[in-house]
């Protein structure tokens, strides 16, 4: 595994399975997300600019997502793809799923459903969801 670190994030290629993904946090945050070869080879480049390493990891298909804020007694957590223990088992999603409430697959598809910004998860959702039936 070939990794990429910066200020508040983290990023792997998993050249065995051909597999790109990113982890990025802050105060209250943490977000895990599937990213492709180009996202990978711009993440800790100069950036002036253009985008930073944040909106790159952002602009990927959402895997987990946590929310802790010190103003919140309860820490939640939507998973957007079942599978992202498996995508980045080097992540620290697996520790913040344990120890946060689950958002449940409903309220998670109606957030991919009516959300802009997780398009991308729409086509992989409907195909898990078929799966299932």
């Amino acid at each position: 595994m070939q990794f990429k670190e910066g200020l508040c994030w983290r990023a792997c290629y998993d050249e065995e399975r051909g597999i790109f993904t990113a982890e990025r946090w802050w105060r209250g945050f943490y977000q895990l997300c599937e990213i492709d070869r180009a996202t990978f080879e711009k993440l800790g480049a100069d950036t002036s600019g253009n985008e930073s390493s944040d909106e790159l990891i952002a602009s990927g298909r959402h895997l987990f997502e946590a929310n802790d804020d010190y103003d919140s007694a309860v820490s939640t957590a939507t998973i957007y793809d079942e599978d992202f223990y498996r995508l980045a088992p080097w992540s620290k999603a697996i520790k913040r799923a344990e120890r946060s409430s689950v958002t449940s697959k409903e309220l998670t598809d109606l957030m991919v459903e009516h959300f802009p910004g997780e398009d991308k998860n729409r086509r992989h959702r409907e195909l898990s969801d078929g799966d299932e039936k």
